[in-house]
């Protein structure tokens, strides 16, 4: 298990973990040289198509997107920028609120909030102004008059990207404002509060011109630099099913490209939000109930797809067509005769291949595909050397960004609760950051056999502990106490000082510096947290590792070594975060862990049952709270969606019914409400049907109307 303990942020040249000064030494800023040019070519088609001194008189259809076709001089300066400018750095995707004002496919105009109530012409005025008092400042160099544009904070993202591609000289290519104050924190800076974008994104710059490893590089090259070391995001790899049964195949593969239908929708890029797009979808198909939540979501994950992130296209649910990288923007493209939503593709047909088993979650137009799986079928050679958490050949495992998400969160605070419903993974995930941590982090795309074989492996060995809380867990239990010597043969009971759980732990961490021990702690809010704990609830700070007590029972000297990690899990439906000791609260970081429609992703029957589980859960949130709602486990076996109509009828009538009965304590209404239809109006109980009804029915009362292409 590597060592988990190096400092956050700068130490040295060392940066999460990553030698800075070897990192940008070994960097091939040559291979940047290609994209530089085709970076400076948009520059100058923004300069050629909207001259500086042609701002102040700038009309609105050249600058709005929504209006229909483009004007007669080409696109429009949001979409351009947005769309057509992908090697000056992306701004794409999420909101069309990004541009501060655009117009709605409804037919009105949407404003930022201090614009809201004007004529949309005199909006404009006021937006055009602000951004011409921009460019004078940046001319001017008078960077602070920037912050005082308060209609231009509205649009972070749009403004940065405008004011670095103007003045490339004063600004780099990065323009999220979560990115900037990222990267300022890895290179040693504090960001500053309330700040505009734009003045992060210069305080990265003289941080960065400050570094010798950067002398002589340009924006692009710190850019992509810090980009792939230190993404601040792990982007999610889709499978995309090119047409029922993959039909469109050719077509994709020789165009370069992957489409989807649902036509009707029009321009995905007009949508401001998954709920906006919910709404044309169950006007294009009514009698939806709110699965088509599901599907918005998705189609905009599509949308939204950027240069770089990685796709699979297939056949059915065990044929990999191709693996791809996206290599433009989405367009909608109402030439072609059908699935008129385009994203560029460069496909690698190398990896194309019939897997193992069937991956039933990919039955479904849209899939996520778990990152080791892809590094499955992308790569010859799977295996992990112990305690590496590297393939054989030394290509680093991606994690999936869950597991990603405890390692920081274990970085950053030392231990860390998991927390939500029932059912939605949180022990599976904490075992899976267990072996992530012990170099077994090939395992976690494995299949159920593998993977708990790992585990028992893990759980075997000297690092990794693993306990269950309980109402009479003691301190005694957990850290130390005299009890029955078992080994005595003298007459009576003998009792002996016995270290516990947690002590013997610390012990041989203390012993083994260089590696990283491991607890991890089930249900932990069911154990009396002070009482377990006692006095070494103040040791678990970082700052205070190392730092010696005398035990109470014992006098001995005890200390919590840095290496020591913590992962605890809370069911919510039992217990609420509110009702935890606050000293244990300060101490704990806290991650939720909610229910995943993509995990379920798949059919049965009738029934989409991604879409039947997030609207069964938008009715208990609604009816009882988030926290009752139900995890995804309740709906796959094996670690896949269930498939068939058989294991439907038992996960619903044998766990899922009970649960919810369980939750409405007895009040028929209230599970009427919940299930609607499923429930006998005379009797409040629910209704018993064969295997082959129930499908059908709960897509009736869940998801009916709900369109999607079969993968």
């Amino acid at each position: 298990m590597g060592n988990a303990t190096s400092p956050s942020g700068i130490m040295a040249s060392m940066t999460n973990g990553v030698d800075l000064r070897t990192a940008a030494a070994e960097f091939d800023r040559a291979a940047v040289a290609d994209v530089e040019a085709a970076a400076e070519d948009e520059r100058k088609q923004v300069l050629s198509q909207f001259p500086l001194e042609e701002w102040a008189e700038l009309p609105l259809e050249r600058y709005a997107l929504g209006q229909g076709a483009p004007p007669e001089s080409g696109s429009t300066y949001c979409r351009l920028m947005e769309f057509g400018t992908p090697h000056l750095g992306s701004i794409k995707g999420g909101s069309a609120a990004k541009h501060i004002m655009y117009h709605h496919n409804s037919g009105e105009w949407r404003l930022a909030a201090p614009l809201r109530g004007m004529d949309p012409q005199d909006a404009w005025a006021e937006l055009r102004g602000q951004f011409v008092r921009a460019f004078d400042a940046v001319g001017a160099e008078d960077f602070e008059a920037l912050d005082d544009l308060e209609v231009l904070r509205y649009g972070p993202t749009l403004v940065t990207k405008s004011l670095a591609t103007y003045f490339p000289q004063h600004f780099l290519p990065i323009f999220a404002a979560e990115h900037l104050r990222t990267f300022v924190t890895l290179l040693g800076g504090e960001p500053q509060a309330g700040v505009p974008a734009s003045r992060t994104n210069r305080q990265l710059r003289e941080i960065v011109r400050a570094r010798e490893e950067f002398e002589g590089w340009t924006g692009q090259e710190v850019m992509r630099f810090l980009y792939k070391h230190f993404n601040p995001r792990q982007r999610a790899i889709w499978k995309i099913a090119p047409g029922e049964r993959g039909r469109l195949w050719e077509e994709c593969r020789d165009g370069e490209f992957i489409c989807v239908g649902w036509d009707e929708l029009g321009d995905l890029g007009q949508y401001q939000s998954d709920t906006e797009l919910k709404q044309a979808l169950d006007a294009h198909w009514p009698r939806s109930s709110g699965g088509s939540l599901t599907l918005a979501r998705r189609l905009l994950a599509f949308r939204d797809l950027e240069a770089g992130d990685r796709v699979v296209a297939n056949r059915g649910t065990d044929e990999v067509l191709a693996t791809g990288r996206v290599d433009g923007s989405y367009r909608y493209d109402p030439d072609r005769p059908e699935f008129h939503h385009v994203v560029p593709v460069a496909w690698d047909l190398s990896h194309a291949q019939k897997l193992p088993k069937p991956q039933h979650g990919w039955r479904s137009t849209f899939a996520k595909v778990d990152p080791s799986l892809f590094a499955r079928f992308t790569t010859h050679s799977t295996g992990s050397a112990p305690g590496t958490g590297q393939a054989q050949s030394g290509t680093p495992v991606a994690l999936p960004e869950d597991v990603q998400a405890v390692l920081d969160a274990l970085e950053r605070k030392g231990q860390v609760i998991l927390h939500g419903p029932p059912g939605t993974g949180k022990t599976r995930l904490a075992l899976g950051a267990a072996l992530a941590l012990d170099g077994r982090a090939d395992v976690l795309g494995a299949d159920a056999r593998q993977r708990a074989e790992a585990q028992a492996e893990m759980l075997h060995g000297d690092r990794v502990r693993l306990v269950t809380f309980h109402p009479s867990y003691s301190y005694e239990d957990f850290v130390e106490g005299f009890k029955p010597d078992l080994s005595a043969t003298g007459p009576g009971l003998t009792l002996a000082l016995t270290d516990g759980l947690f002590h013997s732990l610390c012990s041989r961490a203390a012993a083994h510096p260089d590696q990283t021990f491991l607890l991890v702690v089930d249900e932990i809010n069911r154990g009396d947290l002070p009482r377990i704990f006692g006095e070494l609830i103040t040791l678990l700070e970082l700052d205070k590792r190392n730092l010696p007590v005398a035990l109470p029972v014992s006098k001995r000297r005890f200390s919590v070594p840095p290496n020591v990690r913590v992962i605890g899990t809370m069911n919510t439906a039992d217990r609420s975060i509110s009702h935890l000791d606050a000293a244990v609260r300060r101490r704990f970081a806290f991650l939720p862990v909610g229910p995943d429609p993509d995990a379920v992703s798949g059919t049965v029957g009738p029934l989409d049952l991604a879409a039947f589980f997030e609207s069964l859960n938008t009715r208990i949130a609604r009816h009882l709270d988030a926290d009752h709602q139900i995890g995804h486990a309740y709906l796959l076996r094996d670690g896949e969606p269930i498939a068939t109509e058989e294991d439907l009828a038992s996960a619903f009538h044998h766990e899922v019914i009970p649960l919810l009965e369980d939750y409405c304590l007895g009040r028929a209404e209230l599970l009427h409400r919940i299930l609607g239809g499923l429930v006998d109006a005379e009797t409040g109980r629910p209704l018993l049907m064969p295997p082959q009804d129930l499908a059908d029915a709960l897509a009736t009362e869940f998801t009916s109307g709900v369109p999607g292409p079969d993968a």
